[in-house]
């Protein structure tokens, strides 16, 4: 691993301890997610709202091979 590598590894774990200080009901989410597993069948939602009330929302029925995807990403092959 270069030099620059650790540069930017530590860059994303100083943004990630940032972003959970700013944020923290949303690691706690994304652990409760994870004790429970992602399983086909689940739907993942996610909703924007916009400083003016604008709400644009989405969601998608979970796949195998989104489930895939994930563990590949993850390297929880």
């Amino acid at each position: 691993m270069g030099i620059g590598n650790i540069g930017n590894m530590m860059k994303i774990m100083n943004a990630w301890n940032t972003f959970k200080q700013n944020h923290p009901k949303f690691p706690a989410f994304c652990s409760a997610v994870s004790k429970r597993g992602i399983r086909e069948g689940s739907i993942l939602e996610v909703t924007y709202i916009s400083p003016e009330g604008e709400k644009l929302t989405t969601n998608i029925k979970v796949l195998q091979s989104d489930i895939e995807l994930l563990r590949e990403i993850s390297g929880n092959n």
